[in-house]
């Protein structure tokens, strides 16, 4: 039963579906077209292969998701889409969804989102040939605006020669091998007009014949293997590849004229780079749908391996699940009220990026960025926390949780660092971007923890002092220079971030609950609302108690609170892993999951 309510008579079969709903948006249309196709045999786990073996199946996988796509560009084009065929991929094969996303996101997108209608795209719309993209530098990451790579305009020629100055702007890490057949890539360089800077720009550049041999001027280095999803990093230079005019990818931007005559509509190139790189933003919400898709799939193995292992219970002789003991559920129900925080919100974000405004699209593409960075970090905390819970058989591959938590890495570094994100977010949320809500006039001590306001409430209060810190911090005169200013006030900034991330996701599942049409879904969803909000709040209580935004009797009872909730969720797992309406034929291949197997 819920925290607040009477029992509720409900099937659980409606229940699930009834959540399913709420996770899935357009579930049929566009969730449930990935969902069997990765749950083909195609795609089942194999055992025992080398790095380039695995690297090549991922090659073969990505010719098979190409061929099961009605139209390519549809899906390059539609955020919410795209974002759903990550969360289905990685699952099955995470350096798949890891080519999938640069080859349909980062260099199909931006040929999409550039002047193309001169431009044969067919190769890449069939797959004849495989995109890669190449922005960051060995020694320029997430300062990608000072890019060294060159593009500079031979007027003798009427080309453009790409070049690789020295070690440090070298492409660095990008899948240019020879691995997957002929391939090309967008490039990030340097545009050099008759001494003239003008800024950073994609360039088309081949990058293999069609046999897959590197062209001249092209050297590729593969690199040590990472612990994330296998694929063919490597370390990319050019020495004087010669490029026509029309490699450039133009827009209002920045145009070459055949005569090499550059024009701009926009005088910053700052603000030209962030225009080429456009497509980095719909990389954020993939990068989380990866990470939803790992987490649910996780958080559904450890739940229904906990309910069928058994083990000694606290009486001579007798057999329990895993799942009867609170030490063992209760991070895993913990666990589910995050996993639906973190889906709900990602179906919110996605939905304000792809209906931005001019006017808004700032605001839009900020808070992409602020949920990319929390829902990677939630899922490495989740599956973590799964494989744990799984033991020993946690970690085997084969077994859908070890290989997805070590990818999940990557996504947390990949379209920008995460750390890196949040502090631009929150210098924006201090300099405008945000206002905070202003306090309840109620009293504390007159409301309940229960209510689903007043927890919302007081994640709000953890903006407001988070915020008012740091712009106090900021302000400081006589505190030093502006750095000096600005790293006694990144603390406070970045927790300002992160309580944003929790009200906002908890709002989204209170908003759930309120739409919810099965009245067990409802309560169900409040609970999840209530346990989610609690954790934080527990955990920053004394903040709250030193703002007088919680009393000291309301402290004193958060333990018990939450230990009521979890509680009212724990027979409830199984109907709300079943929502996350995973990869069935996958899941049943689990060798954890085939039977139940006891344990002293």
């Amino acid at each position: 039963m819920t925290v607040s309510q009477l029992p509720v008579k409900s099937d659980p079969l409606t229940t699930s579906s009834a959540l399913r709903e709420l996770l899935f948006e357009a579930r049929e249309e566009v969730h449930e077209p990935w969902r069997r196709l990765f749950s083909s045999s195609a795609f089942a786990y194999q055992e025992g292969l080398t790095h380039r073996e695995r690297t090549e199946l991922s090659y073969r996988r990505l010719r098979l998701v190409n061929a099961a796509m009605a139209d390519p560009r549809a899906v390059v084009g539609d955020a919410e889409a795209l974002s759903a065929l990550h969360e289905w991929a990685g699952v099955a094969d995470s350096g798949l969804t890891t080519i999938l996303s640069i080859h349909y996101n980062l260099f199909l997108g931006s040929l999409l989102e550039h002047d193309h209608a001169d431009r044969d795209l067919g190769p890449y719309l069939r797959m004849d040939r495989v995109g890669t993209f190449l922005c960051t530098e060995q020694a320029h990451g997430n300062d990608a605006p000072q890019l060294q790579t060159t593009a500079t305009l031979d007027r003798a020629t009427g080309t453009l020669v790409l070049d690789t100055p020295d070690p440090g702007a070298r492409k660095w890490m990008p899948n240019t091998s020879g691995i997957g057949g002929p391939k090309d890539a967008v490039v990030a360089a340097r545009l050099l007009i008759d001494n003239a800077d003008h800024g950073v720009f994609l360039f088309l550049t081949p990058l293999t014949d069609a046999s897959g041999q590197h062209l001249p001027g092209i050297e590729v280095r593969h690199l040590p293997q990472t612990a994330s999803s296998p694929m063919d990093h490597c370390a990319t230079s050019f020495h004087g590849v010669r490029l026509p005019l029309t490699a450039m990818l133009q827009g209002d931007h920045g145009r070459l004229s055949p005569d090499g005559r550059f024009s701009s509509a926009l005088g910053s190139s700052r603000k030209r780079f962030l225009r080429s790189i456009g497509r980095v933003t719909a990389g954020k919400l993939c990068m989380s749908g990866y990470s939803l898709g790992a987490m649910r799939h996780a958080l559904t193995v450890a739940v229904r391996h906990a309910h069928q292992r058994v083990t000694s219970g606290m009486t001579s002789g007798q057999r329990v699940p895993l799942f009867a003991h609170r030490s063992h559920h209760a991070p895993l129900v913990e666990a589910l009220a995050t996993v639906y925080a973190a889906s709900l919100l990602h179906r919110a974000v996605t939905r304000g990026w792809t209906r931005a405004t001019p006017e808004n699209r700032e605001d839009a593409e900020r808070l992409v960025a602020i949920a990319k960075g929390w829902t990677t970090w939630q899922a490495r905390q989740v599956m973590t926390e799964c494989r744990e819970r799984c033991g020993a058989q946690g970690l085997l591959l084969s077994n859908g949780i070890a290989g997805q938590l070590a990818a999940n890495e990557g996504s947390i570094t990949a379209e920008g660092d995460n750390t890196v994100i949040w502090v631009k977010a929150a210098g924006e949320m201090l300099l405008g971007g945000f206002t905070p809500r202003p306090a309840s006039d109620v009293a504390p001590a007159s409301r309940s923890l229960l209510d689903p306001g007043h927890l919302l409430d007081l994640l709000a209060d953890l903006e407001r002092v988070r915020h008012g810190r740091a712009r106090t911090r900021l302000r400081t005169r006589g505190a030093g220079s502006p750095l000096e200013r600005w790293n006694g006030a990144s603390g406070p900034a970045l927790a300002l971030v992160d309580a944003h991330a929790h009200r906002l996701a908890a709002q989204e599942v209170l908003a759930a609950a309120e739409r919810a049409a099965d009245p067990k879904a409802a309560g169900l969803l409040t609970d999840l609302h209530r346990l989610f909000a609690l954790r934080y709040v527990t955990a920053h209580s004394g903040e709250l108690l030193a703002h007088e935004r919680l009393t000291s009797e309301q402290v004193r009872q958060l333990p018990e609170t939450v230990e009521a909730v979890v509680a009212a969720l724990i027979p409830e797992a199984l109907t709300l892993t079943d929502a996350f309406d995973t990869l069935d034929e996958l899941t049943d291949r689990h060798p954890m999951l085939r039977t139940a197997v006891s344990v002293l």
